[in-house]
């Protein structure tokens, strides 16, 4: 029953676009720290964003400063409205190419009759208009 279910093309699918998602992530992080935050930080007059931190308590012996790494959440949002919007625009392209369904045409619910050519229900045994007997 496991094997079964592990083997459908849906859990299949998704393993790949885990894995798949994984190193995308990482080409969406080398984006942002290596391409985009430079010279971001270049414009804010040199500002490295992963060194900001606001320190809570300093360093006392060995212990290391408590610190509020501010700089890396925002580096982190960033790389994630990135990262969203590659998906979006991935997704979206990948539904564009799928084909429409054709259509199955609505089952009938009358039929012509006979003798007067007016519409009537399926079920009925004689016509509304002109009251002729109807075959089933």
């Amino acid at each position: 029953m496991v094997k079964e279910f592990a083997l459908k093309g849906n859990v299949m699918d998704m393993a790949v676009g885990v894995i798949i998602g994984g190193a995308f992530g990482t080409i969406v992080s080398s984006l942002l720290n290596d391409v985009v935050m430079p010279p971001l930080g270049m414009l804010m007059g040199g500002v490295d964003f992963t060194d900001k931190v606001v320190i809570l308590k300093h360093a006392v012996g060995e212990a290391k400063p408590v610190t509020v790494n501010y700089g890396a959440f925002v580096t982190n949002i960033i790389d994630f409205v990135i990262l969203a919007a590659a998906v979006f625009a991935a997704v979206k392209a990948i539904n564009s190419l799928k084909r429409a369904e054709p259509v199955a045409p609505p089952t009938p619910t009358e039929k012509a009759c006979a003798e007067c050519l007016h519409n009537i229900p399926l079920r009925a045994k004689r016509c509304g208009f002109c009251t002729q007997p109807q075959s089933a």
